[in-house]
């Protein structure tokens, strides 16, 4: 599947957060984003009362390397409204992979597929502010990348 560029405007999710490291995640012993997972659906914190009618359900990936190298915050979460607590989802351009499949499988095999997008793709920068996935269904899934374009080479 050829990704493709999509700007949005930011907006906010309101879930449960955790802290992890690409290190912790590659071990199924120490991984906390499908424990995650598993809370959010156990906790119902899907239910929020400030949620916007959009229907989807967003895994957005925030604060690299704030505590380590290889760190992150993930929240697990849906569109909220201003004023609640929440994380903002960045505006701009973002790289868009999609596809449709068993979870968590289609998950992994299309954060491979995006970095193998970039190493081919030296014009596209990650940002690494803000990216996140958007389940629009049990087996449906679109990463979203944060870009920017490289500068000219001199």
């Amino acid at each position: 599947m050829t990704p493709h560029l999509e700007r949005l405007d930011s907006f906010y999710i309101s879930g449960l957060t955790e802290q992890t490291c690409i290190a912790a995640e590659r071990d199924p012993a120490s991984a906390r984003v499908e424990q995650l997972w598993l809370r959010f659906f156990e906790e119902d914190a899907y239910e929020r009362p400030q949620r916007t009618p959009d229907p989807r359900l967003f895994g957005v990936y925030t604060r690299r390397g704030a505590a380590g190298p290889g760190s992150f915050e993930v929240t697990a979460g849906v569109a909220v409204h201003e004023g609640t607590p929440l994380v903002q989802v960045e505006g701009g351009e973002y790289l868009v992979f999609s596809g449709r499949g068993p979870m968590p499988a289609l998950v992994h095999a299309l954060w491979q597929e995006a970095d193998a997008y970039f190493e081919r793709h030296p014009e596209l920068r990650r940002r690494f502010r803000s990216d996140f996935e958007a389940y629009s269904g049990p087996e449906q899934v679109a990463l979203h990348i944060g870009v920017e374009r490289a500068p000219a080479a001199v």
